[in-house]
Order: structure tokens, then sequence, then C-alpha cells
């Protein structure tokens, strides 16, 4: 009897687990734990992994060729350092770009951020610090009759 209420609970426990299977997605989206880079940033990044890639193989090449003793050597070795001075200045245009959109587009701030009001502030005090200034070189309501004392 305890045999065949644990064969029915086990056939039972598979018809849910098939039920849960055909419930459960193939692909599930997680959140990106990171924003995505911009596309100029992303385009100069991968442009930069291709040419340093390229530095490399060119690089192994001029080794195997100097150890084989080949004349293709020389000519390679002269290309790799080329080819490093390229890929240095990929590099550094990932960086350039990066900098260039961040100064362009800016941050992303939360409206209510510190900063933000901070920056409201300092503009309310100029703005009332300029019309202080301007309203004591003004022409008083009582002198405006009189152009001069004279």
């Amino acid at each position: 009897m305890a045999r065949g209420a644990g064969a029915r609970g086990a056939a039972a426990r598979a018809a849910d687990e098939g039920r849960d299977a055909a419930r459960r997605q193939l692909w599930v989206e997680e959140p990106a734990v990171r924003r995505r880079m911009p596309d100029p940033v992303r385009a100069a990044a991968v442009r930069a992994v291709l040419i340093v890639a390229l530095t490399l193989i060119q690089a192994v090449v001029a080794f195997l060729c100097t150890l084989a003793g080949s004349w293709l050597a020389f000519p390679m070795v002269l290309s790799g350092v080329a080819s490093t001075v390229v890929a240095t200045w990929a590099a550094l245009d990932v960086w350039v770009t990066r900098q260039v959109w961040n100064q362009r587009h800016g941050v992303v701030s939360v409206p209510s951020s510190t900063a933000r009001r901070q920056r409201r502030e300092r503009r309310r005090a100029r703005r009332a610090a300029r019309s202080a200034g301007r309203g004591a070189g003004r022409i008083r309501s009582g002198d405006a009759g009189r152009l001069s004392r004279a």
C-alpha cells in the first residue's frame, strides 16, 4: 500500500515538473548591471580591440619569422613597431571619445540631486547679488525730478 502511494506521488511530482517546465521560459531577461556604452565609444572600442588583436598576431608572426631566419623577419618587425603605435592611438581614441561623449551629453542626474540643488542656490545668490548691485547704482525715486544737485 505504501509503495502504491509513493508511486502515485512520484507520478504527480513528475506531472507538476512537466507543467512547470512548460511555464518556464527558455530565455529570461535580466537587468544589466552596467549601462550600455554609447555607440561612438563602443565603435572606437571595437576598432581598438581589432587593431590590438592584429598587432599581437603580427608580433607573433615576426617572432616566428625571426626564429626561422626568414627574410620576412625584418619587415615584420618594422611593421610591428608601426602597428604598436597605431594600437596605442586606437586605445587613446577610445579614451578621448568617451571623454568627449561625457562632456557633450553630460551625466544623467536625478532631478533631486544635491549637486543640482546647490547649483540652483548659487545661481539664485548670484542673481540676488546682481540685482542688489544694480539697484544701488540706479537713480533714487526722491531724486527723480532733478538731474543734478547743482
